[in-house]
């Protein structure tokens, strides 16, 4: 089996690059394939996920998402449109009962993972946590404490997945297939 530094020696030059911080972090993954490394039960997450493929991304400034950072969280429904106003990289899995952030590195993921906690807690408005985002990324190049950005901050969830609710009964559907079978 080869190591997750002989995968990423294939892998485009950005996504080696975040890939090389997590293997320094964590070590070798729990799981791999030639086009991700996934480490399990790390930096308080569930998961935290290298890609080969990685995405633009121009919030705060321009830089390439590839390294993907799950928690166990549920986010309300009437939350969702403020989150994908923060920041398109928070990606919400309703029926998972997931969130997660995809950024270059996993302090980045943390800075967008304690932010949507604030969102969804009623702390910050989407506006406040993209302003706060910005302040706190240019003290982390100024070596300013980042407290956002040190660790994940969100208390942990369980049970977190929306099964959401059905809207058909069983009936409606046994009538509809003899209907089908009737045409």
């Amino acid at each position: 089996m080869p190591t997750g530094l002989q995968i990423i020696d294939a892998w485009p030059e950005r996504a080696r690059e975040a890939a090389k911080l997590m293997l320094d972090a964590h070590g070798e993954p729990d799981d791999a394939t030639s086009a991700l490394l996934v480490w399990r039960d790390v930096s308080g997450c569930k998961r935290v996920i290298a890609s080969k493929a990685f995405y633009q991304h121009d919030f705060p400034t321009p830089h390439t998402d590839s390294v993907e950072s799950v928690i166990d969280y549920r986010v309300p429904v009437e939350k969702l449109s403020s989150l994908a106003m923060f920041d398109g990289s928070v990606i919400v899995e309703r029926t998972a009962g997931e969130v997660s952030a995809r950024c270059h590195d996993e302090r980045a993921n943390f800075l967008a993972l304690n932010l949507m906690h604030d969102i969804v807690t009623g702390q910050k408005s989407p506006q406040e946590a993209r302003a706060y985002y910005g302040k706190e990324f240019l003290d982390y190049r100024r070596k300013k404490p980042t407290p956002y950005m040190e660790r994940l901050r969100v208390p942990p969830q369980h049970e977190t997945a929306d099964a959401d609710s059905p809207i058909l009964t069983e009936d409606e559907l046994q009538r509809a297939q003899g209907e089908g079978a009737n045409t």
